[in-house]
């Protein structure tokens, strides 16, 4: 699995497709957090945006590989583990990018009330996490194999990423508004993340057989 991850990171990077998603974020969290501005709600603004960008980073993970590439990739280490490897990927980078925004806005935002900055970027980078997730979630449904037509794709992936963050009992909503409706010390949404995981882990699990028996 190391060395798929490797691969797939490898493609990622120097494909330069994941400078897109990239500026979308900075310039979500460029718009959205101003320094000075109330940390918690900065840091819910922050992790919000990661639910579209998570699901076009996997998006672009699942799509990157020439087919040729990818049946040797399968045949080389197993389809349902190189399909997991190419999720894990897409969904890793924007955790590592969310973790550096949630630093800075942490650094940045008024602390006042919160109970300190450690517990501020605890609950930040818990949200990140479960909002990472939540995107990558909804990349590995509106991908291949479930979904193979470019178009009806990206389609379905901002819907998707839409309603992530506006359904109720999504761990993305769940966890953005702990933080940005909270009033007085930081709360971690650890439910929040755990239920992210779990949903996370479903997807990946569906992606994979999926593309082990279609594909």
């Amino acid at each position: 699995m190391t060395a798929l991850l490797r691969y797939h990171s490898a493609l990622f990077l120097r494909s330069q497709r994941w400078t897109a998603p990239l500026l979308l974020y900075a310039a979500l969290v460029a718009v959205g957090v101003r320094p000075g501005d109330p940390v918690l709600g900065s840091l819910g603004i922050a992790a919000a945006g990661l639910v579209p960008v998570s699901a076009w980073a996997v998006r672009i993970c699942l799509t990157q590989e020439p087919a040729a590439a990818r049946a040797v990739t399968a045949a080389a280490g197993g389809p349902a583990r190189a399909h997991l490897a190419a999720l894990l990927t897409g969904a890793g980078w924007p955790v590592f990018a969310g973790a550096v925004a949630a630093g800075a806005v942490t650094a940045t935002g008024d602390l006042a009330g919160t109970g300190g900055g450690p517990a501020a970027l605890a609950a930040g980078l818990l949200a990140t996490t479960a909002c990472a997730l939540t995107g990558g979630a909804v990349g590995a449904l509106v991908s291949r194999p479930f979904v193979k037509a470019p178009g009806w794709s990206v389609s379905a992936l901002l819907l998707g990423s839409l309603s992530a963050l506006v359904t109720t009992g999504s761990p993305a909503k769940h966890a953005v508004t702990a933080l940005v409706a909270a009033e007085g010390a930081a709360r971690p949404p650890w439910a929040a993340c755990a239920a992210a995981v779990v949903l996370a882990a479903a997807a990946a699990t569906a992606a994979c057989r999926a593309g082990a028996r279609l594909e």
